[in-house]
């Protein structure tokens, strides 16, 4: 609310309020929040002041606000830093008035079809957002023949990073957001995919290809159910980093948030270190107990992202419960058909350790007949609407539960987490 009455009165606030700040902008389909607390707690490793918009409020209000708020009355900046999470869409608002140091892309994959519109609208987007910033130092995901094509449009000092071989030994079977190359739409080869469209790429017709990152993931020791454990090699020094979240994705937003960092300047020692320490962003495989059940909430919102989640879930060897919430709310996408495009069979691999699937939020009796349709037998999934009735039923078992709730979904099963377990609110 400050930054919309701020902008009805002074549509140039934002360009006055950023105008003394060194400012990081995260921006992409995937990845923004985590990788932002990643690059958040080297920040605070590094000792220096700094504000961010922590509670997710990504959109040209919401930023304006963190700013206002993070002003003094005649505007100068109280912090040397600002570390902004921006939507896709925004950023292209945003730059014009953030004169941004260092622009992350972190990749595109098709989301919210009703908002966003095909990938390419989003690329655009991106693509508009860079053109403006004129003095930023551009990270872009190799791995990513959508977001690496950008290097080929912008002028700016450009640092790719990526992963230099397979995440996983195997994975779901998943579709691609963008089988065909950017230049003349012939289908690519690839020799190793990571996850969705993003690997070692090659179009045998024109050549474009996936060029080579400049720091780069180049193994993985270990990935469980807890962490991972990777090499980033980056000037020829390898280095060991331990992530302190699963999944193959936040293997990702650990190399990117170490990218961010060099080109900032920070230490590498540092930043390396702080992919072991940073706080998960709320609902980003934020843990909690919960009664007598360990509990991971962890947000779905487009096909790549749940298909990775499933990815990780797939592989727990351990009796669970899976909570799925479904909401088609403005900010969840009112489009629900992408729940068709994942790949909720992988979890009949691991049936037998299924004690339930419980089922809720606006779109609850959708989800539940996609699960049916999926191979899970009837009589394990269960459609519980209120929201406290149902953590009253995973909260009563011992087994590990892992809830996958849409946007709007994860805010109202959050607060209400928060107030009834005592966990700090979401913007804390």
């Amino acid at each position: 609310m400050p930054g919309k009455v701020g902008l009805s009165v002074c549509p140039n606030l934002l360009g006055h309020l950023a105008k003394d700040v060194k400012c990081i902008i995260v921006t992409g389909t995937n990845g923004k929040t985590t990788t932002s607390r990643m690059i958040e707690q080297t920040l605070i490793d590094a000792g220096v002041t700094y504000f961010c918009n922590k509670s997710g409020a990504n959109m040209m209000n919401g930023i304006t606000t963190e700013f206002a708020m993070n002003s003094t009355l005649s505007g100068k900046p109280k912090c040397e830093y600002a570390l902004i999470e921006c939507d896709e869409a925004a950023f292209k608002t945003v730059s014009k008035y953030v004169d941004a140091d260092c622009v992350l892309a972190t990749n595109v994959f098709r989301d919210q079809l009703d908002r966003y519109g095909e990938i390419t609208h989003t690329l655009d987007n991106i693509r508009i957002g860079i053109q403006n910033s004129k003095n930023a130092v551009v990270c872009l995901n190799a791995d990513c023949s959508l977001t690496a094509s950008l290097r080929e449009e912008i002028p700016n000092e450009i640092v790719l990073y990526g992963v230099n071989l397979p995440i996983y030994k195997e994975h779901i079977k998943e579709s691609s957001d963008a089988p065909y190359c950017i230049h003349c739409k012939h289908e690519y080869e690839y020799e190793y995919i990571t996850f969705g469209h993003l690997g070692k790429y090659r179009c045998p017709n024109c050549g474009y290809e996936r060029p080579e990152p400049d720091i780069a993931v180049t193994d993985v020791i270990v990935s469980d159910a807890n962490h991972s454990e990777i090499e980033i090699t980056m000037g020829g020094e390898k280095r060991k980093a331990t992530i302190n979240l699963p999944g193959g994705y936040n293997i990702y937003n650990g190399v990117a948030a170490v990218t961010v960092a060099k080109v900032m300047g920070f230490p590498a020692e540092t930043a390396v270190g702080a992919l072991a320490t940073f706080e998960c962003g709320f609902g980003r495989m934020e843990k909690f107990m919960l009664g007598g059940a360990e509990t991971r909430m962890i947000l779905i919102k487009n096909p790549a992202g749940c298909n990775q989640v499933l990815n990780f879930l797939s592989n727990i060897d351990e009796k669970s419960m899976f909570v799925v919430c479904l909401n088609d709310n403005y900010a969840d996408g009112r489009d629900i058909s992408w729940i068709w495009d994942v790949d909720f069979e992988s979890l009949q691999r691991i049936e037998e350790n299924l004690t339930g699937v419980l089922v809720s939020g606006i779109r609850a009796d959708e989800m539940a007949m996609r699960f049916k349709y999926a191979g899970i037998p009837e009589e394990k999934i269960r459609v519980i609407k209120d929201y406290e009735k149902l953590i009253d039923e995973f909260t009563a078992q011992d087994a590990p539960v892992y809830i996958m709730p849409t946007y709007t979904a994860m805010m109202d099963l959050r607060a209400i987490v928060s107030k009834k377990f005592g966990y700090k609110n979401f913007w804390e």
